[in-house]
């Protein structure tokens, strides 16, 4: 919904040229940004995206505290 935005930085394999993220949340062709946020979402929810975008920002998290 239009209150809602997601899905704007579409997630997607290398060979994917539309791809801006890859699996981790990395910014293609960006050294060091990734996005934690709505945006990575592949579609527009439904419903209220709080607990999904923290649920996004937490794992995000674990994965630069692992190093990937």
């Amino acid at each position: 919904t239009s209150h809602h935005i997601s899905g704007t930085c579409k997630m997607g394999p290398d060979s994917d040229s539309m791809a801006v993220v890859d699996q981790f949340c990395h910014v293609r062709g960006v050294d060091g940004l990734r996005l934690a946020d709505a945006s990575v979402m592949p579609d527009c929810i439904r419903a209220n995206t709080n607990a999904t975008v923290i649920m996004i920002g937490e794992k995000v998290a674990d994965w630069i505290k692992e190093g990937r």
